[in-house]
């Protein structure tokens, strides 16, 4: 991992070469109507849905400026990685891991998201390397309502409300060298043998062995 920068997360696949711009769209949800003698008022809603744009190099080559999870990987493996997001029909989460040069976080983006399109673009001028293009849309979970009928034949109707993202959202952490999964799980849970928590909320990162993580991670660290 570099020292300082940016590093991208999708769905917990990390993107080889930080992209050069990211772009992140908070839609607006208000409503402007007329009012008779009144003129023009503002109905405040709820904001939309966050949008998000970025471009990433997908290197075809172990460049020494690329950053790979476990050894390099061509751009075939992205690839097939951004089409499962695509073709999977489930959220998955998008993380932006902010640091100074001097090694200080910044704020991180972590967010449920939805694949919505993706541009590859293969140029000459490149080389052999893939550009692609990638349009994200914030997720949020929906309630559902049924309606019956009581014994006296009114009606009641029953919501089931599913967890949103107002609730308090999932954290991330990067792992610091001497740091195992007990001592993080103490750390946020107060109870190291919680550790098989993080531990299935991050198994496609860590692999097979929890006990092999390495500093420069950066864990998704469920609710309590």
């Amino acid at each position: 991992m570099t020292v300082g920068g940016y590093d991208f997360y999708l769905d917990r696949c990390l993107l080889p070469v930080t992209p050069q711009k990211l772009e992140l769209k908070i839609s607006n949800g208000n409503k402007t109507i007329t009012l008779i003698d009144e003129g023009e008022v503002t109905i405040l809603k709820a904001a939309g849905l966050t949008e998000v744009e970025l471009e990433c190099m997908l290197p075809q080559t172990p460049y020494p400026f690329a950053v790979y999870q476990d050894g390099f990987r061509d751009a075939k493996f992205f690839l097939d990685h951004f089409e499962a997001l695509k073709t999977c029909r489930r959220p998955f989460r998008f993380i932006v891991c902010r640091r100074m040069p001097q090694g200080q976080t910044l704020f991180d983006t972590n967010m449920r998201v939805s694949m919505e399109d993706y541009k590859i673009t293969e140029n000459a001028k490149e080389g052999f390397d893939v550009n692609v293009k990638i349009a994200l849309k914030q997720w949020r979970d929906y309630g559902t309502k049924t309606v019956t009928l009581t014994a006296d034949g009114t009606q009641a109707n029953i919501e089931t409300q599913r967890e949103t993202d107002n609730a308090p959202a999932a954290q991330t952490y990067e792992v610091k060298k001497g740091d195992c999964l007990w001592h993080i799980a103490r750390k946020f849970y107060g109870d190291g043998s919680r550790y098989p928590v993080i531990y299935d909320a991050n198994k496609e990162l860590i692999g097979g062995n929890p006990n092999r993580i390495y500093p420069g991670q950066v864990l998704l660290i469920p609710e309590a």
